[in-house]
């Protein structure tokens, strides 16, 4: 009977391991860095407070901040805009009354307007808008509704997390809280989004990460940009954020603000390389210098020493970075983690107690 009890200790002892060990890999993961993938985002600061101008005008309006961005793309890297984030609600503004008043359908002067700036311009445009989904206006949501090249739905995330007011039960004046977090396949890669309050709840950005998203856009009323840090560095990926007021923040999935406007109302035209791979300090590394002595400027990265992480990218469509970094016998963050995991345990005869 103790030998069986050993054994099963043992077997679960081991199951233990091999489960921390995946969560550390779930952690560290590293995308599958092939040929590079640049892209350039766009991003909108914008205060909506104050008399609402009607839906014709905030269109316009709208719509006028795409083409600026689509032009800026062409004029600082001559390449087309590839997805376009507008701030929280940007089509109606504050609630009036109730969302009830305030929201619309996206069908008829939305999608027309909106989707006319997405063909015009060739990109994807997140509208963020209170939504009516039905005629008598019964499915009300927070929205962000995501429209492809041709100015088509490609997909629409319904905020999880709406806040109430200490002075109402009601959730921003009436709508209803999402129930999933989708990720939407973009021709350049996988884009997932959250929506102002849902900074505070774990389950939305873990959710994203487990669904392979690159790209998290994060339309806005606060502007954040501690929380945003935390986030991409913990999932590891893009966050664009597009507010309203103080700031608009382009962080890496190092953790890093790469990009940013203060000025308001203001715009964020950026290019980013979805193809990466991120590494932590290794004396072979050279923090970075041994990239550059071999691939010169077919390699580009951002490497911090106080963080002692860099992330690397490819300039050469022929040579993936990965590619880079085997050659070189570097280690990935993932690698160093679950040897040094194995180590431990085996010394120590086990994972370390969770109490």
């Amino acid at each position: 009977m103790k030998r069986a009890k050993r054994a099963i200790l043992a077997v679960m002892t081991g199951m233990a391991s091999t489960f921390m060990a995946a969560a550390a890999m779930a952690v560290e993961q590293t995308p599958a860095a092939g040929p590079p993938r640049k892209i350039v985002v766009g991003s909108l600061m914008y205060s909506m407070w104050g008399t609402y101008p009607g839906l014709a005008k905030r269109l316009e309006a709208l719509s006028s901040f795409i083409d600026a961005m689509s032009k800026t793309a062409r004029q600082k890297y001559h390449a087309g805009l590839d997805i376009a984030v507008l701030p929280e609600t940007a089509v109606n503004g504050e609630v009036r009354g109730s969302a009830k008043d305030t929201a619309v359908p996206l069908e008829g002067a939305v999608l027309d307007t909106l989707g006319a700036a997405a063909r015009r311009n060739k990109t994807y445009v997140a509208v963020p808008l209170y939504l009516a989904e039905d005629a008598a206006k019964t499915r009300l949501y927070n929205a962000c509704a995501l429209l492809d090249r041709q100015g088509k739905m490609a997909g629409i995330y319904r905020k999880v997390h709406p806040v109430a007011s200490q002075q109402t039960d009601r959730l921003e004046g009436g709508v209803l809280p999402g129930k999933d977090f989708p990720v939407f396949t973009c021709d350049f890669g996988k884009v997932g989004v959250q929506i102002c309050y849902d900074m505070f709840f774990d389950d939305g950005w873990a959710a994203l990460a487990r669904k392979g998203a690159e790209l998290v856009i994060w339309p806005t009323q606060s502007p954040q940009i501690i929380g945003a840090q935390c986030r991409a560095r913990r999932h590891h990926y893009y966050l664009l954020s597009s507010t309203w007021r103080n700031n608009i923040s382009l962080v890496d999935p190092t953790g890093a603000v790469i990009a940013q406007q203060l000025k308001e109302p203001g715009l964020l035209v950026e290019q980013i390389d979805l193809s990466y791979v991120l590494l932590d300090w290794q004396p072979q590394l050279r923090n970075g210098a041994a990239l550059t002595d071999r691939y010169g400027k077919a390699v580009g990265y951002r490497y911090s020493e106080a963080e002692d992480r860099g992330i690397f990218w490819s300039n050469d469509p022929r040579q993936p970075v990965m590619e880079m970094v085997r050659a070189l016998g570097l280690e990935l963050p993932a690698d160093s983690l679950n040897r040094n995991r194995r180590l431990q345990d085996h010394l120590r005869g086990g994972p370390p107690g969770s109490e």
